[in-house]
């Protein structure tokens, strides 16, 4: 009895919760009484704790109500520095609600009875009437807010009041709500209605058919007492203690398609901080869940692990470190505990309050000195690495051709060309990452029907080949929602021709499989069309061939690459435009060329793609010559690269072996040695940037995702090379 009736005490008194779906809410309410049930009671309430709505939706201070505006400073400089009539007397509002909300917990006792249960729906109810005007201004500003966020990134501040109507952006959004709620406390007519109306209008800014109602969350109306003000009441100032939660999670990529371009603009200007990427979902709810803290507040997340990665962590976990949060622990990646699921999760435990200097940090179970952004332990070298003007125009992805249509087997490539010579002109093997890593030959196992840049009445010419993707590709482009890819159906989604122009007159290029554990580069001949799973390098220096297969790319790989469960995923901008290059010497040109003839034959002999090849390398089990004497290229080829980056003092501790890394073992530089290379690379990295800075070669100086500075040029080369969509930065 003594447990239950504390979980009891926790629960009314400790507990709150939100989510979008209001079923998942009752369901809540049930699993609590079930766990607090006690059979001579009804059940706990919880009408006051737990709410349905949408989290990411709402204000999250009372400031933001008071001038009208999600960034009260900006609100304060609109409004000049005076907080709006109609909303003055709103803290005390708060205050007075907060203390009846505060009684709620106090009418139960031991013989809690029904009538009780209705005498707190009746003042939970009172309250919400006292508050449903405060609730319709929030709802105004955030619909207003909503409505005009794809504005927001080409906002400015007007002082003058004759040009206050050309406000855009949440500015514009506040003199908007602000005058809207004047009106209704002028009481003007129809103004009542023009606010539910309005408000519900700008609210449903494109929202995308069959989604969660937007309804917000308001969070110092919903919950006044945790956002109380009052140092007596909050000595830590208001906010929860804690949040905990497994935030919902949505590629950033599908944000737009699934909760509408609006929705995703208010995400990424509302919540993000104007920083702009294809970041995951849970990135905001992770920065949400920060703004909801005290001063020394704790959060403790568990998410899916591209919360650690690219676009997800500048947007989440990069922000919120830069502002004092200290992530304290971490699981940085493991599979998710169900025979069901592949998906890997991370879980994040963080504090707004500062650790003491004796603080425990735990990463995956091993106590450390600090944990990073990325879920790394923590180094002596901070920050994150920016683009390099340098490496531009060199790494590109492959052709997205936005069809299976286009795919022909070899045998009826063979048939039309002996039909017709001219289809030549547009038949091409097509290798893709799998063909890559599992054929001994590195060949495509299929051809693609490529009709380049022609015009529809140009591909009309090649019949069979035409007929093909007339009947196999625009039925499927029809059904596009990208314009171009329906009005162009018989071109490839992506062409890259800055590709194409990057490898002329090159017979071989260097390819990387966009998505593997092997992170293993070839050479292969071009003539080919390369897939948007392959990362291709317009060159045929065997130099670099030995760059790309060393441990020091491979371990700032591991570092920066986006991932997919164990996988690595290789995006140019951020994998391989960030490396800081060395000089290409001739030690390390003769040792990519041994590497390339004796692997060739080793896989051919062995009929072992790469996958199979480095499994076998990888094993330490296997201590075949041949394989035994591909791992002593590999450590020749290590010691070569640290050499042309001037690192003689490191070859000596670079402790080759089979080392754990993640769940599995592969041959490769020792523990001491992944960490110094990675931290030697980043501050090598730092210095050319700063280089770079001063010869003039970046627009906008300071940030990772600043495209370099170059000629019209190499800037439309750099944007067709581009691994992530236009409008993302």
């Amino acid at each position: 009895p003594m447990v239950i009736e504390a979980r009891r005490k926790v629960i009314e008194n400790c507990l709150y919760g939100a989510d979008i779906n209001p079923m998942a809410v009752e369901m809540a309410k049930l699993s609590l009484w079930l766990v607090s049930m006690d059979p001579n009671r009804p059940f706990t309430f919880l009408d006051d704790r737990l709410i349905a709505g949408d989290s990411l939706l709402g204000i999250t201070s009372i400031e933001q109500l008071e001038y009208m505006h999600l960034d009260p400073q900006r609100g304060r400089r609109l409004h000049e520095n005076a907080a709006l009539d109609l909303t003055k007397g709103v803290r005390s509002l708060l205050a007075r609600v907060a203390e009846r909300r505060r009684s709620l917990a106090e009418l139960g006792d031991e013989n809690e009875t029904l009538a009780v249960q209705e005498r707190k729906r009746g003042i939970l109810g009172e309250v919400e009437t006292e508050t449903k005007l405060a609730r319709l201004f929030a709802d105004l500003l955030v619909g207003a807010s909503l409505a005009h966020a794809a504005e927001e990134k080409s906002s400015r501040l007007v002082h003058d009041p004759s040009e206050r109507t050309k406000v855009r952006g949440f500015d514009g959004a506040s003199l908007e709500a602000s005058a809207l709620a004047g009106a209704v406390i002028q009481r003007e007519p129809g103004s009542d209605r023009e606010l539910l109306v309005r408000g519900r209008e700008w609210l449903d800014t494109d929202q995308v058919q069959g989604s969660f109602a937007r309804q917000p969350v308001h969070w110092p109306l919903v919950f006044p007492e945790v956002f109380d003000d009052d140092p007596a009441k909050r000595p830590d100032g208001p906010g929860f203690d804690a949040v905990i939660g497994n935030p919902p999670f949505l590629g950033g990529q599908k944000l737009t398609g699934a909760l509408g371009n609006a929705y995703r603009e208010y995400l990424v200007n509302a919540i993000g901080r104007g920083v702009r990427g294809s970041a995951d979902l849970v990135a905001y709810f992770t920065l949400r869940a920060h703004d909801l803290l005290h001063t020394c507040g704790q959060t403790g997340l568990i998410a899916t692990n591209t919360l650690a990665q690219g676009d997800t962590r500048e947007v989440g976990l990069d922000q919120i470190t830069a502002n004092g949060v200290t992530i304290r622990r971490a699981v940085k990646s493991a599979p998710w505990p169900s025979a069901s699921a592949t998906l890997e999760y991370c879980a994040v435990w963080t504090s707004r309050a500062e650790l003491g200097d004796y603080a425990e940090k735990v990463l995956d179970g091993v106590a450390v000195r600090g944990i990073t952004s990325s879920l790394d332990s923590g180094t002596r070298v901070t920050g994150t690495p920016y683009r390099l003007a340098g490496n531009v125009g060199t790494s590109f992805q492959g052709s997205n051709i936005v069809g299976v249509g286009f795919t022909v087997e070899p045998e009826v490539a063979q048939a039309m060309i002996s039909a017709d010579m001219r289809n030549a002109d547009v038949l091409f093997p097509y290798l893709n990452g799998q063909d890559l890593n599992s054929r001994p030959d590195c060949s495509a196992s299929r051809w693609v029907i490529n009709f380049h840049s022609m015009e529809e009445w140009q591909a009309q010419t090649y019949v069979e080949p035409y007929a093909q993707v007339l009947a196999k590709v625009k039925p499927e482009r029809d059904k596009n929602g990208r314009e171009t890819y329906r009005k162009y159906w018989w071109q490839f989604g992506e062409k890259r021709p800055a590709l194409t122009r990057a490898i002329s007159g090159l017979g071989r290029v260097i390819v990387i499989a966009q998505t593997s554990k092997t992170v293993m580069p070839a050479l292969v001949p071009t003539g080919q069309v390369f897939s948007h799973m392959l990362v291709v390098f317009a060159t045929d220096d065997p130099a670099m061939l030995a760059l790309l297969s060393s441990s020091p790319h491979y371990w700032w790989v591991v570092k920066y690459a986006a991932k997919i469960r164990t996988d690595q995923r290789y995006i140019p901008s951020d994998c391989f435009e960030t490396l800081p290059l060395p000089e290409l010497t001739q030690e390390m040109r003769e040792l990519g060329g041994r590497l390339d003839t004796f692997r060739r034959e080793l896989m051919l002999s062995r009929q072992a793609g790469l996958t199979t090849t480095y499994n076998m390398v990888n094993d330490p089990r296997n201590t075949d010559d041949d394989i035994a004497e591909l791992r002593r290229i590999h450590v020749a080829i290590d010691e070569a690269v640290c050499r042309a980056y001037g690192w003689e003092d490191l070859i000596s501790k670079l402790d080759h072996g089979h080392h754990p890394v993640a769940r599995e073992t592969r041959f490769t530089v020792g523990p001491y040695a992944q960490r110094e290379l990675v931290d030697r690379l980043l501050e090598l990295n730092h210095k050319r940037y700063e280089e770079e800075v001063a010869q003039g070669l970046h627009d906008k100086p300071g940030k990772k995702t600043t495209r370099p500075k170059k000629s019209s040029s190499a800037r439309e080369r750099q944007q067709e090379n581009e691994e992530k969509p236009p409008g993302l930065w």
